[in-house]
């Protein structure tokens, strides 16, 4: 086991630190509907909104650029990652294309979010990335990412709550619904080398 200040972090971008409905108002102006965040049930856009895929692919290319330099960050996520990059390595691995490099930093730099680590590899695929990484525990929102890397790795998984995550997950893939229980989940790890789902009462 690592000693504490080793430890390495695995962290998704879009939807994780970033606020998942970042992309809901650019998807009301552009296909004029009226939706939010709840709306959107499927990771797919396309089938969660009964778009056609090509439509959406075209769309989304075509956007992506202002989404990321817009978004807002997720509820807690500055603090949170400001005082874990005292104690642990934040390494952050994002399915976003690497083309995108330089706004990502740029929004980084903005938000006054440091890290140790940033890779944008193009594919939701993240195994290979978190393992040449040596990463011990992992952020995430997209479902079978989380299963995946929890799976294979054998490693905990913090799964951000959205809508369209929510199908059965494996016991070392925990439910957080902010980054403050992401925190909460961490203090939990590094104390018992163990993370279980946080009671109902200090959720309320």
């Amino acid at each position: 086991m690592r000693p504490l200040k080793e430890k390495r972090f695995g962290i998704d971008i879009d939807g994780t630190v970033t606020c998942p409905a970042s992309l809901v108002p650019f998807i009301n102006e552009a296909f004029s509907l009226n939706i939010t965040l709840q709306d959107i049930t499927k990771y797919d856009l396309a089938e969660a909104l009964n778009i056609s895929p090509d439509k959406m692919r075209i769309w989304f290319d075509a956007t992506e650029p202002d989404i990321y330099s817009s978004s807002p960050l997720a509820e807690g996520a500055a603090a949170i990652l400001s005082k874990w990059q005292q104690q642990f390595h934040l390494l952050f691995i994002s399915a976003r294309r690497r083309h995108l490099l330089e706004i990502t930093e740029t929004w980084f730099q903005e938000k006054k979010i440091t890290y140790d680590h940033l890779e944008l590899i193009g594919s939701h695929n993240k195994i290979e990335a978190a393992k040449r990484n040596k990463v011990d525990i992992f952020f995430e929102d997209k479902h079978d990412n989380a299963v995946m890397l929890a799976e294979e790795l054998r490693i905990p998984v913090i799964l951000f709550n959205t809508p369209y995550n929510q199908d059965p997950i494996p016991e070392n893939v925990i439910r957080v619904d902010d980054w403050y229980e992401a925190d909460a989940c961490v203090q939990q790890w590094i104390k018992t080398n163990e993370i279980t789902p946080l009671p109902a009462y200090k959720k309320a």
